[in-house]
């Protein structure tokens, strides 16, 4: 399979996309498309990436999404691959709204297994496709922001763009 990636500036840094056909496989705020591909599961690991200076949809929908429309990047598609569990949460983290943010016993409860909390959890951990699947909007239970791999920095960034754009 080949794909291809995108770099583009955004006001918390670099932000770069793996896509194949529309569908993103990875994403986050990095320039270093090292940082991604190791991300993506290996069946659906590209054997050759180039880049581009815009991945059409893609590159639409993030840059809005900075802009403000914070809605933009819903239905950009992504594909991800794991167990059942894993996709179902993926996919409940999906239907998270932007300003109400959940924490991960709410998200573990929304993925159809509420005593997962830490499966719940690893699956943030395990989320290629950073924005687009929206780990940044999981909680501790505390209402602390916990970790993020772009940086709590970062997560503390789009939290607060996505309340002022409510």
């Amino acid at each position: 399979m080949s794909a291809y990636y995108s770099t583009i500036d955004t006001p918390v840094g670099p932000f770069t996309a793996i896509e194949t056909d529309g569908t993103v496989l990875a994403s986050g705020w990095t320039s270093s498309i090292d940082d991604l591909i190791g991300l993506i599961h290996p069946r659906l690991r590209p054997a050759e990436l180039t880049n581009r200076k815009e991945l059409g949809d893609v590159t639409k929908a993030v840059a809005a999404y900075h802009e403000g429309d914070v809605t933009a990047i819903d239905s950009v598609p992504v594909r991800q691959e794991s167990g059942p569990f894993m996709l179902a949460a993926w996919d409940a983290l999906r239907g998270v709204m932007p300003g109400e943010p959940v924490t991960y016993t709410e998200y573990a409860t929304l993925s159809g297994r509420p005593l997962a909390v830490r499966a719940a959890a690893m699956a943030c951990a395990r989320n290629a496709a950073a924005l687009f699947v929206p780990c940044h909007r999981v909680l501790r239970s505390d209402g602390t922001l916990g970790g993020f791999r772009w940086g709590v920095q970062t997560k503390r960034w789009l939290l607060d763009h996505e309340a002022q754009s409510e």
